[in-house]
């Protein structure tokens, strides 16, 4: 199944109490080859998947930025740091750097990034599915199946070849 941004929210919530639990679990008998089989799925679900024809992440949040980030990308756009910050990002709850809009400024009409090539750590890692210690981030993961369909797909894919019961 294929489900499109529009279904997500629905579908996610339906799934959210098991998926929950099934991390619970997860988390008190982590196994060594969870990494590999996430890492795993998520190649999988990538070889078939096109961001390009979602963008649903771009659409509706907001990635965290770090000063690395910041420093890259205002060298890109040729501003100061200072003035990056003001024109582009603002401080969340927890004091992180995130951009100001949603959907993401850098976001074109067809779903590709005018900073592609320099965009934010939290970006190109999205969404996270193939992280390391990924047991570490299952809360992570819940919110990110309601944003993206190969997220919700790759953990629907890990509950069928890694039943806990």
């Amino acid at each position: 199944m294929k489900p499109t941004p529009e279904e997500l929210p629905k579908l996610a919530a339906e799934t959210h109490a098991e998926t929950k639990k099934y991390f619970q679990r997860l988390k008190k008998r982590q196994r060594k080859r969870l990494d590999p089989l996430m890492q795993e799925l998520h190649k999988e679900e990538f070889a078939k998947t096109d961001c390009m024809d979602c963008g649903n992440c771009c659409k509706t949040s907001s990635p965290i930025v770090t000063e690395k980030d910041i420093q890259r990308i205002s060298k890109h756009l040729r501003m100061k740091e200072v003035d990056f910050i003001k024109q582009y990002l603002e401080r969340d709850g927890d004091d992180f750097y995130v951009m100001q809009t949603v959907p993401c400024t850098f976001l074109d009409t067809d779903n590709s990034c005018f900073i592609y090539d320099v965009r934010p750590k939290a970006c190109r890692e999205y969404p996270h599915t193939d992280r390391r210690k990924f047991i570490q981030i299952t809360d992570l993961t819940l919110k990110n199946i309601e944003i993206c369909p190969a997220a919700y797909n790759i953990v629907e894919a890990l509950k069928e070849q890694f039943p806990m019961r």
